[in-house]
């Protein structure tokens, strides 16, 4: 067990292959009859099955608020509570949803991390570097990939993330059906899952994260799409044909970071001596050590950090990270793309490096990243299924957007 300075004991890792986000889509796809996948999550047998994932509800929050979902808050006694991935990111959770993997597996270790090849941090959501493959860096098969062959598959999302880099990372394979606004996905989705005997289905909402990031978890914009996503919910149950179970996922809570509460550690000489290369995000800072720092030096280092901030985060070293099972399994190629330090932050503060992020970025409000209850535990709740289990439909013909042919 993994302790800080202050004694306060790291939570347990993520529990892989039996209660995560890497869980839902393979065990969809088992409940939609196809048996390479497990069905680890066991759920019912169905026709249709659309995964619906909200980017940042964290399932304190959903019970904190669920005043404001009345659609969602009766979901929750029947509901079941997951783990994110590790890092409580979107980079790491989405790529673990889409693979099936964990993060010591598929690679997206985190929101920048180092290429090796390149000895260069990279961003793993919006802002790839143009001389990093999306499939070399993630080559596994997806579930999407492997579902595709045997029935339609589809993503519902905003038109911008078609091909996205993170999407041709771990999202790939199927079609694709964008929408602006989340009435059109709505719609679109209803439309899909009718016009098809069997499907599995993917319906992506990011606005509730969004609205954290700008203006906190606790602010009444976040209030605002909270009470609009369980709108949208409530329409789209109504739409679907009887025969399809909808899921309800997110891929990681999140803490509001007051402003006096946001530091910047590159202020602090001796917290940066002897680094290469700083990656992460605020709440869970990589640290690359520069390649002549030997055992002292890093041990040292780990010392000056938990001085500084024994009260507010975890230090670990790369080796109790995987000791400790926090990216699962670990490929020898995903290992030196962790930080030989990390910073997991305990209480509500950000850690920035100033010399390498903007402005904005350090005005953010809701965070995440961390191993706390709030940001690493979501639900996962049925908000339609069948009245009756079903034995999976023949399986259609497909045209290229993944439609029944």
């Amino acid at each position: 067990m993994v302790h800080s300075d202050a004694g306060e004991p790291l939570p347990p890792p993520p529990p892989f292959g039996t209660g995560t986000v890497a869980e839902v889509l393979t065990s969809a796809a088992a409940a939609l009859g196809l048996d390479s996948f497990p069905n680890a999550l066991g759920l019912p047998a169905a026709r249709r099955v659309c995964v619906v994932m909200v980017d940042g509800l964290g399932l304190s929050l959903l019970r904190k608020y669920g005043g404001h979902a009345p659609f969602l808050r009766q979901k929750l006694d029947g509901g079941q509570r997951l783990s994110a991935a590790f890092p409580s990111t979107t980079a790491a959770s989405l790529a673990s949803l889409g693979t099936g993997l964990p993060p010591g597996q598929h690679g997206m270790v985190g929101y920048d991390v180092l290429d090796p090849a390149q000895d260069k941090v990279v961003n793993m959501l919006g802002r790839w570097d143009d001389q990093v493959d999306p499939l070399r860096w993630q080559p596994h098969p997806t579930v999407f990939e492997r579902a595709a062959a045997e029935l339609p598959v589809l993503t519902v999302s905003q038109p911008r993330f078609a091909d996205s880099p993170m999407t041709r990372a771990a999202l790939r394979g199927g079609g694709f059906a964008g929408g602006n606004t989340v009435q059109a996905r709505v719609r679109l989705a209803a439309e899909h899952l009718a016009g098809s005997e069997s499907m599995l289905m993917y319906f992506y909402l990011n606005d509730l994260d969004k609205a954290g990031h700008r203006y906190g978890a606790n602010s009444a914009e976040w209030l605002n799409r909270l009470e609009d996503l369980d709108f949208a919910m409530r329409s789209l149950v109504k739409q679907v044909p009887p025969d399809t179970l909808v899921l309800l996922t997110a891929d990681h809570g999140m803490v509001d970071v007051e402003p006096s509460q946001r530091f910047d550690y590159s202020a602090q000489e001796p917290l940066v001596d002897g680094v290469a290369h700083t990656g992460g995000e605020p709440r869970l800072v990589h640290l690359y050590c520069e390649p002549g720092l030997d055992a002292g030096g890093r041990s040292a280092l780990a010392s000056r950090w938990r001085e500084a901030y024994e009260k507010s985060a975890w230090v670990l070293t790369r080796d109790e990270a995987v000791r400790h099972g926090l990216f699962g399994p670990v490929a020898p190629a995903v290992l030196p793309r962790i930080g030989d330090l990390l910073i997991a932050a305990r209480e509500p503060v950000a850690l920035f490096d100033a010399r390498r992020t903007s402005e904005a970025a350090r005005e953010v409000v809701g965070q995440h990243g961390s191993w706390t209850r709030a940001e690493r535990e979501v639900p996962l709740l049925t908000l339609a299924r069948s009245a009756k289990p079903l034995q999976p439909a023949v399986r259609a013909g497909r045209t290229a957007d993944g439609t029944s042919g």
